[in-house]
């Protein structure tokens, strides 16, 4: 682990504690020295568990009450087995151990791909950082950051370690360390004295963010040595919560198992009021049945199967280029329905073009442009952060870049040559624009402002066209007003350029007054043709798409119109109207809007709670600093991957690595689909282990009229312990994950969202089950009956031959559930061999029941009989009429829901 280098670093100079880490403060570290401290110190993250060595992990699978009573019975078995002479082999012991190994290596191969695909979530979602090294500039993973790096900050950055500032000037929000709710300024003047965290003005923290300026700054400390890794320590570990689902499942295992308990009880005790048990061997036999009944009628698989499938899924997804950082988060994903987008680089394609530009001369194209107009766009290009790349283009946000671009084209650079930049206010949220104050050898120093046109018109007092400046009367704002309307109706973003003679040598907020414009540029950032279809598919869903932009209203509705989001000439509700309502009045316009315009990031915060006070389910795009408190707030926070910042990153659930609206789409699919895999698979292992408990238990209680008694007139149950175990393990082991695999249902996107804390299974899937549980065990027993001499049907074969045969109906019904438990309603061949996984794992399963009841060596291990080939076909037609049963009675439903959709 890293240790801290530097004791105190924060009243130090800056050029003394670069010496102490060994860095340069113009170079950085070289890479191999950074490879190094690395290899030395360890990753720059917090203290995580130790990870827990593979035969450990194994052994765990062997901690459940289950496990528990099955090593007990097989352990009285063994007792009993040599109480009696140690003769033969003791079947029931090898089986039940046989049992417990195959479920222990089931389970410890899921958690295995489960923890393996969390941990590529984690690698894909972790944070980078900027860091000079070897003197360039290199965007690292934060965990890679060493003590002596060099840090290059800026707004939006999450700070990955202690470091001391070393020039620049910025603002640090430090609440998550110091509970501070307001950023605090830091510089690098080092401090006179010691200071407490919060008072280290010259130092920024791990964990923190920079909200606003920019600055370098060299680690002292990584890890654990951090403030945060401080904190940790005398935090101690803490246990994560289960999820809603994980509680459900939970819940539903000890229903399941309460009332098995009950079933057991009566099978064990009637069985043994009915029976002469003359040896210990037979009690033990009693006991085993009643275990094992116990065993079959909890599907202890649940938990596993249900991770595999969760952490499968997020992996497609971000194939699919959305990164879910959590596996909750894909329950809430399957109940989404609203969806708050950005509208810029999510909506758009992000690739801004200068199409108008308006002046006091009018509202010309680009091409057409005269010397007013080219200086809007030049003076537009300097007050901007983007900058030339390497290759000769330009690198920045797309708007600051499609003004360098025209200025290129209009071959309007000369109009601000010899113009050096040397100190700008920069943009936010809450300003909505920024300056830059530039001087000259041979002209007046100048301020150049770039922003949200309402907000500069108000500090303009003159205009220039080309008879010169001219004083911004009423009659010209509103004309200005009409061709910034026109422009926004177009879909154009709009941006107003103004100028005026620098009052001071540094760039101050309050120095943007007394302006004198230039114009108003226009911007096309057309929709992306993918969200046209992604929109569509979410309202078909039932999910409400709702756009939140700082754009003017005007372009706002005309994109959201283009896009389907609103009908052409819906009006957008402004953030100014939001701040003049209280909260029932936003209450009440969330429900109509689906358009906010200039919106402030505080704004975004109550649109969240608004909606959620509604009971919807929230998703939330955002990108800036700001934007976190939102991301956090809402139920699904998405961030961008490609423009987005940092702290926004860290704040959301999932991360869009390609910033496209349709990706949040797809990544509802397919939390959607994930859900109904787990619906499905819930569907199949509770019928088929209600089927088994109920044909043990209906055998027991209904045997005086299904004949089932031997010579003596003894009760005999339909099947033994170990065939038992042995069905519980075939639907375990293969077609319960191939369920869980079945390809997604057409009609996904056709239904409307899960509602939030609505049970994974239903009241109709829970009749549904029980029906098919049922239907399973009257099959089971009536094949029973019919090869067995007695009962309601002749029969005229032995008891194995014949508990043999029931046995098989059940293990062959079983497999059928499989294929029909993928739909509640929809008929079993619908798409019957759209899941070559469920074929290959029902067709092995076939294959071992083959093998136990022809192979010597497995009759004697499972008491069971060969069969002839009539005797086949007569199991096979008892057994498909599970299938024809469920069929039947999802005809039934799909009538029902046909008239009830007809009302």
């Amino acid at each position: 682990m890293a240790a801290a280098a530097v004791t105190d670093p924060s009243t130090r100079d800056a050029a003394e504690v670069a010496l102490a880490v060994a860095t340069d403060v113009d170079r950085g570290l070289t890479a191999a020295e950074a490879a190094a401290r690395l290899g030395r110190d360890g990753l720059n993250r917090l203290e995580e568990e130790r990870t827990v060595p593979a035969w450990r992990r194994l052994a765990s699978q062997f901690s459940d009450p289950l496990v528990y009573l099955l090593l007990a019975a097989a352990l009285i078995s063994l007792v009993a087995w040599a109480a009696e002479g140690a003769e033969g082999v003791p079947y029931d012991v090898v089986v039940i151990m046989v049992v417990v190994l195959a479920n222990a290596t089931l389970g410890f191969v899921q958690e295995r791909r489960s923890a393996q695909a969390v941990a590529a979530l984690q690698r894909m979602a972790a944070a980078s950082a900027a860091v000079i090294r070897d003197g360039g500039l290199a965007r690292i993973p934060a965990f890679d950051v060493v003590v002596g790096d060099l840090l290059v900050l800026a707004e939006g950055d999450a700070v990955p370690a202690d470091a001391r500032l070393v020039d620049g000037t910025l603002w640090a929000a430090e609440a998550p360390l110091t509970g501070e709710s307001t950023p605090v300024a830091k510089s690098p003047v080092p401090l006179a004295e010691p200071a407490e965290v919060g008072d280290r003005t010259s130092m920024v923290f791990a964990g923190t963010a920079i909200t606003r300026g920019t600055g370098r700054a060299v680690v002292t400390a990584t890890a654990m040595d951090t403030e945060t890794g401080r904190v940790a320590r005398l935090l101690g570990a803490t246990e994560s919560d289960p999820t809603p689902l994980e509680r459900e499942i939970a819940r539903l295992g000890r229903v399941l198992g309460l009332g098995v308990l009950g079933i057991a009880v009566v099978v064990i005790a009637t069985v043994a009021l009915t029976q002469d048990i003359s040896s210990l061997q037979d009690a033990v036999d009693v006991l085993l049945l009643g275990v094992a009944l116990a065993v079959a009628a909890v599907p202890e698989g649940l938990p596993a199967i249900m991770s595999v499938v969760l952490a499968l899924g997020v992996q497609r997804m971000a194939r699919r280029h959305a990164i879910v950082k959590d596996l909750a988060s894909v329950e809430t994903l399957g109940s989404a329905s609203v969806i708050c987008s950005d509208k810029t680089g999510t909506l758009t394609q992000n690739r801004m073009a200068v199409t108008r530009i308006v002046t006091a001369d009018g509202d010309t194209a680009p091409q057409d442009a005269g010397r007013v107009a080219r200086e809007a766009v030049a003076f537009g290009a300097l007050a901007s952060d983007a900058t030339v790349a390497g290759d000769g283009g330009f690198e920045g946000d797309p708007t600051e870049v499609a003004f360098l671009e025209a200025e290129r084209e209009l071959e309007a650079e000369t109009l601000r040559s010899g113009f050096d930049r040397v100190d700008s206010v920069a943009f936010s949220s809450e300003r909505r624009r920024m300056s830059v104050l530039a001087t000259h050898d041979d002209r007046a120093d100048v301020l150049a402002v770039k922003g949200a046109p309402d907000v500069i018109l108000a500090r303009c007092a003159r205009v220039r066209s080309a008879a010169g400046d001219e004083g911004l009367d009423a009659g010209r704002r509103a004309d200005l007003d009409a061709a910034i309307d026109a422009l926004a109706d177009a879909g154009m973003r709009t941006l107003a350029v103004a100028v005026r003679e620098a009052p001071a040598s540094s760039a101050e907020e309050h120095h943007e007054v007394d302006l004198t414009l230039l114009g108003i540029v226009g911007l096309e950032d057309p929709p992306r043709d993918e969200a046209r279809t992604a929109v569509a598919q979410a309202q078909a869903a039932g999910i409400r798409v709702v756009m939140i932009t700082g754009d003017h209203p005007r372009t706002a509705s005309a994109i959201a119109a283009q896009l389907g989001i609103v009908p052409p000439g819906a009006p957008a509700l402004t953030g100014a109207a939001l701040s003049r309502m209280d909260d029932a009045g936003l209450a009440a316009a969330v429900r109509e809007a689906s358009v906010f315009a200039r919106v402030a990031p505080e704004h975004k915060l109550r649109i969240v709670d608004a909606l959620q006070a509604h009971g919807e389910v929230v998703a939330m795009t955002g990108d800036g600093v700001n934007d976190a408190p939102a991301l956090r707030r809402a139920d699904i926070g998405v961030a961008m991957g490609r423009g987005g910042t940092e702290v926004a990153r860290e704040a959301a659930n999932m991360i869009l690595t390609d910033d496209d609206f349709a990706t949040i789409v797809e990544a509802v699919r397919e939390g959607r689909g994930i859900l109904d895999n787990i619906t499905r698979f819930l569907r199949f292992l509770i019928a088929s282990n209600l089927g088994e408990v109920l044909a043990v238990f209906l055998g027991v209680v209904l045997a005086g009229w299904l004949g089932l008694r031997d010579a003596s007139g003894a009760v005999v149950a339909p099947l033994l312990a170990t065939q038992i175990l042995w069905i519980n393990l075939l639907t375990d082991l293969g077609p319960a994950l191939a369920v869980s695999a079945e390809p997604y249902a057409d009609d996904l996107m056709e239904r409307r969202p899960r509602r939030p804390g609505s049970p994974m299974i239903s009241r109709r899937m829970w009749a549904g089950m029980a029906f098919t549980g049922a239907v399973m065990a009257a099959v089971t027993l009536l094949t029973f009956d019919l090869f067995l001499p007695g009962g309601l049907l002749p029969g005229s074969a032995d008891l194995d031959t014949a508990r043999t045969a029931a046995f098989t109906v059940l293990v062959i019904a079983n497999l059928t559930v499989a294929f029909a438990a993928r739909s509640e309603t929809r008929s079993t061949v619908h798409r019957l061999f759209s899941n070559p996984w469920l074929w290959g794992a029902v067709g092995l399963s076939l294959a071992l029941q083959v093998a136990v009841v022809h192979l010597p060596v497995l009759n004697d291990a499972f008491s069971t009989a060969p069969l002839t080939l009539a005797q086949w076909g007569a199991c096979l037609a008892m057994a498909l009429a599970v299938p024809l049963a469920i069929e039947a009675r999802k005809a039934v439903l799909r009538s029902r829901d046909r008239r009830a959709a007809r009302g």
